[in-house]
């Protein structure tokens, strides 16, 4: 289902309140500037290469300087940083796949190259770019100008209403929006991080937002515009529980306890041992079950978005008795 996205224009910065249907707008800081799409992650450099003839011209010939820039957006200025320069020979190699004859690193590059046919490539984070070049047996290249077309996006989400999620706790790993014949999605890249400005071609893509490691993830097409550093926060129904077995109401808990935590129609979602294990929710109803020295306990507990707790389970005379009663449901563990 495609959840509706509000964007907000601003000093070339595009914020997104990514919700669900049934929730309210949470709101957000625009950042000051979309620069740090461009912020340069090292110094640019050139490898030393080795021409490769591919036309009717002799290896004796004169080199010929190709100049290379990119452009964020058509009518931009030239970038100056975070650009990878690649150029490729035409003709595959034994393997089937193009021979790399150089590249370089930073923003605007130049090649010297023998006259012939190549592929020339410029990767911008994950946008890119790629064009035929004809280098002729006489005379000068024309600069070689290439609009990438791309923005940025940087992603981040929420618990509940306004409940900030340490940045540690999420993931997000970006699709592209279309669908195969197979029903999946081609993976853009994984495990990105929160508060990272990642480099994309403009376009739509899918977003899945993993808060902790069980049940609770988000889903979102968001819209990255070309020149716009677009800020994506996901508003996720899910909270943080500490599981705990004691004797009491606030007491100590229990060490050596092993804990499943079944849906209410019996499936499980979680499993884990320790004294107070902590783990993250979707919203919805749920058992916790815990085991120690033999016996089993258990509590129903209810999972509210951005509510975190603890959830206590109570030890009693009557555990014993209990482990026959629950045998149905722990078979299916």
């Amino acid at each position: 289902m495609r959840l509706p996205i509000n964007p907000v224009a601003v000093l070339g910065v595009v914020t997104f309140f990514v919700v669900s249907p049934v929730l309210p707008v949470w709101a957000q800081d625009t950042l000051d500037s979309f620069s740090q799409i461009t912020t340069p992650l090292k110094g640019g450099k050139i490898t030393s290469f080795n021409p490769l003839v591919t036309g009717k011209a002799a290896p004796s010939e004169d080199l010929h300087e190709v100049v290379c820039e990119a452009l964020l957006v058509k009518d931009g200025e030239p970038m100056r940083h975070g650009l990878t320069w690649r150029v490729f020979s035409p003709i595959p190699a034994a393997d089937g796949k193009l021979p790399l004859l150089a590249s370089s690193e930073g923003g605007s590059a130049a090649f010297q190259l023998v006259p012939g046919e190549y592929f020339v490539n410029v990767a911008f984070g994950r946008a890119g770019a790629t064009k035929k070049l004809i280098v002729p047996a006489s005379g000068a290249v024309d600069k070689q100008v290439m609009i990438l077309d791309a923005g940025g996006i940087m992603l981040n989400a929420v618990s509940g209403a306004d409940v900030r999620i340490p940045p540690q706790e999420l993931s997000f790993s970006i699709y592209s929006a279309e669908v195969r014949e197979d029903g999946e999605r081609n993976l853009v890249l994984a495990d990105v991080k929160a508060n990272t400005v990642v480099r994309l071609n403009a376009g739509t893509y899918h977003v899945v937002s993993d808060y902790g490691t069980v049940n609770a993830a988000i889903r979102a097409d968001i819209q990255v515009e070309a020149g716009k550093l677009t800020s994506a926060i996901i508003q996720h129904r899910a909270a943080k529980l500490t599981l705990k077995l004691v004797s009491e109401p606030g007491g100590e808990a229990l060490a050596d306890t092993a804990w499943s935590i079944l849906t209410s129609s019996g499936d499980t979602v979680s499993e884990s041992v320790g004294a107070f294990p902590t783990l993250v929710l979707a919203e919805g109803s749920y058992i916790a079950i815990a085991r120690n020295k033999e016996k089993i306990y258990q509590r129903d507990f209810t999972v509210k978005a951005g509510v975190n707790t603890d959830v206590e389970v109570l030890l009693n005379e009557d555990a014993s008795d209990q482990k026959s009663d629950q045998s149905a449901i722990l078979d299916g563990l």
